[in-house]
């Protein structure tokens, strides 16, 4: 990937007294601007020219949601050749590059990594490098140059909706441990690391992207728990931070993403932060009904506006707020020296010879078998010798557990309703109940229904020996601490569902660590 061209004009951004006017203000605020790319509307040319016109007018970047391993990259490229200025192409590939783009490795989660890994072996501090340059190699090749990721948010909610297994952890020396590991690595292979959402999100049942987050922890809790990672990130050299829409009253009144005393004071000052602060999507609802946000987020000292909804208006809007006096211009130029310091170091060629992606399936695969982790069980109930006899139970998301391989590998599967009663004979029947949740935006949850619950429960006071495994949060386990055999898988994955029915099997051991308290 071209990413820009060595000794262009806005490389060396003039200054307002060289090159005065509204022309060139207005193209160093679209510089501040990331709104969103849809990689599968590319071959629209009507959307090509959309994205085209938002290049000519200096747009800082964009992120990228979706699309095909065929087709991006040499979009992608076209757009860097057409820019003047480096594009930073940011994309949530907290999973891999597989998370967004078809035909690139799909990983386990942040919080499958920690159950996966033992930080004090050197041998797994290996093969988490291994994992990340993978990532890192994939972002490249596709042209993907600014991974939102890590997750630095300790999870220390179990039924935080929004972060929940994409933490690493709810121990802030384990988030930070990763969080620091996937920096410098991210760092080391020219990408520029986001951490994310600072001053963290981990603790709340409350999703951004429906509402504000209430974060009601006094100043000495939130610096011992959330904001050890991200001391850990700056510390390894994070390139950019993102602010998450989270009211902090012990910090501000005012949202996080919007207040000075959360970036100026607490991130810039006291942390010592100097590299890129980039607001959260400017389109949650956790900001929603605040009609001047766009200003609002440069004013409190952002450098970056993530996912406008309207870039154009965006730009009219702190056009405006510059006329006024609101915003200084100053400011607009410390934020886009910034910006284009860091571009600085992107106009080089990025693109590899090419990347072996049977290579990172395996490293995904090695992180997903090593993550199962067996929580209880009673003696002898496992392995699982004669599977013939063992009914599966599935329960959750149905269109997560809709045809999945635990129901077609494992013997009559069954219904919640009237399970209890249908499973009563013969006495001792091996019964594992799959419960398949994800966390998701605009979701609001990352665990069961109580009509689940409650039948699941029912089931475990029968007659039949239960084995309860979550393909997701491993937190819906608390509910069932009666159960003969406890396991988590972390995600509702093919991967992760192979990896258990292997460990059920005794076909492969259970090799995973809980990374979290379950209450």
């Amino acid at each position: 990937m071209r990413a820009g061209r060595t000794g262009d004009p806005l490389i060396h951004f003039p200054k307002p007294d060289q090159t005065p006017g509204p022309a060139l203000l207005a193209r160093k605020l679209y510089q501040l601007l990331i709104p969103r790319l849809e990689g599968d509307r590319i071959s629209d040319p009507r959307y090509r020219e959309g994205v085209r016109d938002l290049v000519r007018r200096g747009i800082g970047g964009f992120i990228l949601f979706g699309g095909d391993v065929d087709g991006l990259p040499g979009f992608l490229d076209s757009l860097q050749s057409l820019s003047d200025v480096p594009l930073f192409i940011a994309s949530d590939i907290e999973r891999g590059v597989g998370q967004q783009v078809r035909g690139m490795t799909s990983f386990p989660c942040p919080m499958a990594f920690a159950s996966a890994i033992d930080r004090n072996d050197p041998e797994d501090l290996g093969l988490v490098i291994s994992c990340v340059r993978a990532v890192a190699a994939e972002a490249r090749h596709v042209g993907i140059n600014m991974p939102l990721l890590p997750v630095l948010d300790v999870n220390r909610n179990p039924d935080n909706p929004i972060i929940c297994t994409r933490a690493f952890s709810d121990q802030p020396g384990e988030v930070a441990w990763f969080g620091e590991t996937f920096v410098r690595v991210l760092e080391g292979e020219g990408m520029v690391s986001c951490a994310k959402h600072f001053p963290g999100h981990g603790d709340t049942s409350v999703d951004s992207h429906l509402s504000l987050p209430v974060i009601a922890k006094p100043l000495e809790t939130l610096m011992r728990e959330d904001l050890v990672p991200f001391q850990a990130a700056v510390r390894a050299g994070a390139s950019s931070l993102m602010i998450g829409h989270l009211s902090v009253p012990c910090l501000d009144d005012r949202p996080a993403s919007l207040s000075k005393e959360v970036i100026g004071r607490l991130l810039r000052r006291d942390l010592g932060f100097t590299g890129l602060v980039v607001t959260d999507a400017l389109n949650m609802g956790g900001i929603a009904g605040i009609s001047d946000v766009a200003a609002a987020s440069v004013e409190a000292g952002a450098d970056l506006l993530l996912h406008p909804s309207d870039a154009h208006a965006a730009v009219g809007e702190l056009l405006a707020a510059v006329d006024s006096g609101r915003i200084a211009e100053e400011k607009i130029d410390r934020s886009v020296e910034r910006i284009l310091k860091k571009k600085r170091e992107l106009t080089r060629e990025t693109r590899g010879p090419g990347i072996d992606v049977e290579r990172h399936r395996l490293l995904a695969s090695a992180i997903t078998e090593r993550s199962v982790t067996l929580v209880k069980a009673l003696p002898g109930l496992l392995p699982l010798h004669n599977t013939g006899s063992t009914a599966v139970l599935c329960a959750g998301d149905p269109d997560l557990y809709r045809s999945s391989l635990v129901e077609k590998t494992l013997h009559l599967p069954l219904s919640l309703n009237g399970a209890a009663e249908s499973l009563a004979n013969p006495p001792g029947r091996v019964v594992v109940v799959a419960i398949f949740t994800s966390v998701a935006a605009w979701k609001g949850s990352s665990g069961i229904g109580e009509d689940d619950r409650r039948a699941i429960v029912r089931l475990i006071a029968s007659p039949a020996r239960t084995i309860v495994v979550s393909f997701g949060s491993p937190y819906v386990l608390r509910h069932f601490p009666e159960a003969q055999a406890l396991v988590a898988a972390y995600e509702p994955t093919e991967a992760a569902q192979t990896a258990v029915l292997r460990a059920l099997q005794g076909e492969a051991p259970f090799r995973g660590r809980l990374p979290v308290t379950l209450p």
